[in-house]
């Protein structure tokens, strides 16, 4: 007998541990989680089976077929944005090639389940490109449909996977004489810069909030790659998993679009080194612009608009800047590096 699961890829990375240890704790979901590498120890716990392995290898995916009733799917795994521009052809094989394996083991669960398996997918603001600062500084907060010229690899990636869950839920078998219901129900969060105590970020181009935090809390001098000037939106952890959950929750007569972007707070690099200063006064936080870095994330957006997911399924974050600081990150980093 098949057991009932949600599959978690990605199982290692920053929204893997915050998923995974939300889920774990409630303990009433058995989690299936996947990942290239060991998984952490204090997650192992958390799962009714993990399995070391690549969402590349269709023979592994076609045993989990097999193995368990997958209800939902939780695609967390991807090369971010920094890393992808290293090696390109690597991140689209992984991030493209990798989303198409998943996407059709969602339609084999469906046919087998006979209902639609949901594809929870976190998308990125890498999905926009904006064409110059000035062109950032006058668009405000910018909704889902604008900018759509991603200027990275890893931004073409995710914006090309939302089309094919597009394609997945709403055109799939369209000239087949018994289309059938839409056999995979996918759902996409555009996430801004997500900030964790819990991790520490690698290879993402929004590093720079989360990397300057860290250091401090080590004594660690931080270059920071980025003009303090530059603004992008950022989310604690725990808002990032309250989101996916709240859209895997939602009735989907609620949902009007597949793509919805979340967001929390826009603060510019300088007002986050002023936060970080707050509290580890002693840090040594300097700037020393990376020309490529700073060009991403002026192509990307200053805030951005997330009143449809807030219309259509309540979406609402819990904590604004100063919250996510006080009452999440410097108590969680304090414990994460004691004061020596």
């Amino acid at each position: 007998m098949r057991k009932e699961v949600v599959m978690i890829t990605g199982a290692n990375g920053e929204i893997g541990h915050g998923l995974i240890s939300h889920l774990g704790k409630k303990g009433d979901i058995g989690i299936l989680a996947l990942d290239v590498q060991p998984l952490d120890a204090d997650l192992v716990p958390y799962c009714q089976r993990f399995i070391q392995g690549d969402i590349l290898d269709n023979m592994l995916l076609g045993r989990l077929v097999a193995e368990f009733e997958i209800r939902t799917i939780f695609h967390l795994a991807s090369i971010l944005s920094t890393k992808a521009e290293y090696n390109p052809e690597t991140a689209h094989r992984v991030n493209v090639e990798g989303t198409l394996n998943l996407l059709r083991l969602a339609v084999e669960q469906s046919a087998w389940q006979g209902r639609a398996v949901k594809f929870i997918y976190p998308s990125s603001i890498a999905a926009y490109g904006i064409p110059d600062l000035e062109t950032k500084n006058r668009a405000g907060k910018v909704k889902e449909e604008q900018f759509l010229q991603p200027t990275t690899m890893y931004g073409c990636n995710k914006l090309y996977c939302e089309h094919l869950g597009r394609y997945y839920t709403r055109h799939y078998r369209q000239l087949a004489a018994d289309k059938g219901s839409a056999s995979v129900d996918f759902r996409c969060l555009r996430f801004p810069g997500l900030i964790s105590a819990d991790t520490i970020p690698t290879g993402g181009t929004s590093d720079y909030g989360p990397e300057m935090l860290h250091h401090a809390a080590q004594g660690i001098p931080y270059q920071c790659f980025v003009r303090p000037d530059s603004r992008l939106p950022f989310m604690a952890m725990p808002d990032a998993v309250k989101s996916l959950l709240q859209l895997e929750e939602a009735p989907q007569e609620n949902l009007s679009q597949l793509v919805y972007n979340v967001t929390s707070f826009s603060p510019t690099a300088d007002e986050i080194q002023t936060v970080v200063k707050k509290y580890f006064p002693k840090a040594e936080i300097h700037c020393q612009v990376h020309g490529s870095r700073q060009a991403i994330v002026d192509s990307w957006p200053g805030d951005i608009d997330d009143s449809a997911a807030r219309k259509d399924w309540g979406w609402s974050p819990d904590y604004d800047m100063n919250r996510a600081f006080d009452d999440y990150l410097i108590p969680a980093i304090h414990r994460r590096y004691p004061p020596k």
